[in-house]
């Protein structure tokens, strides 16, 4: 009898709450050989990796990588972070020697739009209300970076400005980890001489900082002092780039990073060990965990198993253009998942009606799917497809699938790993390990270095969102040939724009073709070493829903968690 998504009664949080954890000191000594003096042990169930450590094992092979994406997500829900938790446990109950590593969940979507973010079911990583509230205080740690660079910023205009800043081309921007829309856009040093000068600012989300970029691409922590003093803060009156390293700020704001930046070690339910560090969105910055702890993991395990966020349009292409450019690995096979209900809603049904069968709809919403296959196979990966099972999914419906999937030549699995842990998405762990070991995987960038940074934004709304043309106003081409002028005309692209779509407007479900993709604005990372194309109209501080996760989230007198998803 298959399993469901709705065997269980219980929540995530209260499957969390119940699993009997091992020690961490125990998981890292007999999962993955790392001895007790090599652990910055938070708590009896998680830890940090001491850097040293790290440094040891530059010589060991790696194993192989394997990423997990997905369909445009949808309100149904896909079940990405689910998936990355079961597959790895998967690989490990097939006998392999697997470990997996994921981001950090931000405070504003957990307390905003769906809360909790590891994992869910019997596929989780633990312990969850640590994780997906304060966890080792990494986020804390880059806030706290990004705003002393910000105060320092204003600190040097207040003493007599000796570099010069023009008070009007501030670039940088403090930042908060929390969905609040009214520091979008803000007039600061109000309240006379004594504050300031009066200017506009404005706040964005912790993760859409690119001092969080910095964090998950820097190898180590001289390579994260060197990109944190590389940060365009400002400019002159003649456009004369200010550095954070003119302000004297990346030794400082290195400090403040110094323990964050070793990954963080926790286990999944089912023992398997995890790393969780770093956390950018991929609707608004690259999506990915850190680079020190993928390349760590690798070191470690014969297979890593992580994900990029939303779907293979953002955090896949992301992961690919920027992460793996950056950090020279990558994936040996690519997850999509996706659901049954999912793939109804962008075939055209409402939320309230995906329990009935209606092979029409997701036959029409089979295109979403398919144009990630096409995408992950323009970079030269062999996708799998991984089908979260719900109990309304019939079996014409699942065959539909199945059958649609053998005609784009991939394979599709239905997976229980919501339900039954890692013995439920065992056939998707064997088809990966299938696939990985053919060695048919051969990374390929969608764009050169040297080509244009326009023409470079052009080729991903083009081969990837489908559009038919890009389209920005005459001040965002003279800011892309600014950048290029000052020497950073090879970086990669770091779009932001709505996960919802492959179009600019969230709204256009399936797969959209011939619309255009307006980039409203620019923004260089040279911190970072990429230029981020903000286009339509997505927000880099989101706002909190009608509804917010936090009205259900409360503490019990027992000291118990409830309502964290």
């Amino acid at each position: 009898m298959p399993a469901s998504q709705h065997q269980s009664p219980k929540s995530d949080i209260e499957i969390s709450q119940a699993a009997k954890k091992r020690l961490i000191v125990d998981v890292a000594r007999e999962r993955l050989g790392i001895a007790p003096e090599n652990l910055e042990p938070y708590g009896h169930y998680k830890a940090k990796i001491s850097m040293d450590f790290i440094k040891s094992l530059k010589d060991k092979p790696n194993g192989k990588l394997i990423l997990v994406s997905a369909i445009t997500p949808t309100p149904a829900g896909e079940g990405k972070t689910t998936t990355t938790v079961g597959l790895t446990d998967a690989l490990n109950y097939i006998g392999k020697k697997a470990m997996l590593c994921l981001r950090e969940p931000s405070l504003g979507p957990s307390f905003g739009v769906k809360g909790g973010a590891a994992g869910g079911g019997y596929a989780q990583v633990v312990p969850m209300e640590d994780i997906n509230l304060h966890f080792t205080g990494d986020f804390h740690a880059i806030t706290s970076a990004n705003n002393l660079l910000a105060a320092l910023l204003d600190n040097h205009i207040y003493w007599g400005n000796a570099l010069g800043i023009d008070e009007r081309r501030v670039a940088w921007r403090r930042v908060l980890d929390m969905n609040d829309r009214a520091l979008r856009s803000i007039v600061g040093s109000l309240g006379g001489v004594a504050n300031g000068f009066p200017r506009e600012d404005g706040f964005d989300i912790t993760v859409a900082s690119e001092v969080m970029a910095i964090f998950c691409l820097a190898r180590d922590l001289e390579d994260l002092k060197t990109r944190l003093g590389n940060i365009v803060v400002a400019y002159t009156r003649d456009r004369k780039p200010i550095r954070a390293a003119d302000l004297k700020a990346h030794g400082a704001m290195t400090v403040l990073l110094k323990e964050a930046l070793a990954p963080n070690l926790v286990q999944t339910l089912e023992g398997t060990p995890a790393f969780i560090h770093g956390g950018p969105f991929a609707n608004i910055a690259h999506g990915c965990n850190s680079v020190l702890a993928t390349t760590t993991a690798l070191k470690l395990a014969d297979y890593v198993v992580t994900e990029a966020g939303f779907g293979a349009d953002l955090g896949g292409e992301k992961f690919m253009d920027i992460k793996c450019r950056k950090a020279g690995i990558e994936p040996s096979c690519a997850v999509l998942v996706a659901t049954i209900r999912a793939l109804k809603m962008h075939g055209g049904v409402k939320k309230e009606d995906l329990k009935t069968e209606s092979l029409k709809a997701l036959e029409a919403g089979m295109s979403n799917l398919k144009r990630h296959v096409e995408n992950v196979q323009k970079f030269g990966i062999v996708p799998i497809i991984s089908i979260n099972r719900f109990s309304a999914d019939t079996e014409a419906e699942i065959k539909l699938v199945e059958d649609t999937c053998k005609s784009l030549g991939v394979e599709a699995f239905m997976a229980d790993h919501w339900a039954m842990g890692g013995e439920g998405a065992a056939n998707v762990a064997k088809a990966v390990v299938k696939v990985a070991e053919s060695g048919k995987s051969k990374l390929k960038f969608l764009y050169p270095d040297d080509m244009p940074l326009f023409e470079k934004i052009r080729t991903i709304a083009k081969e990837i969102y489908r559009a038919k043309d890009i389209s920005a106003d005459k001040s965002v081409r003279d800011q892309l040939a600014n950048f290029e002028s000052m020497g950073y005309g090879k970086f990669p692209i770091c779009v932001a724009k709505t996960q919802y779509s492959f179009s600019t407007n969230a709204d256009a479900k399936g797969a959209p073709v011939d619309h255009i993709v307006n980039v409203r604005e620019v923004r260089l990372s040279a911190g970072a070493e990429f230029v981020v194309a903000i286009c339509g109209e997505v927000m880099t501080m989101p706002g909190l829903p009608r509804v917010p996760a936090a009205d259900v989230i409360d503490v019990g007198p027992d000291g118990k968690i409830v309502g964290l998803f």
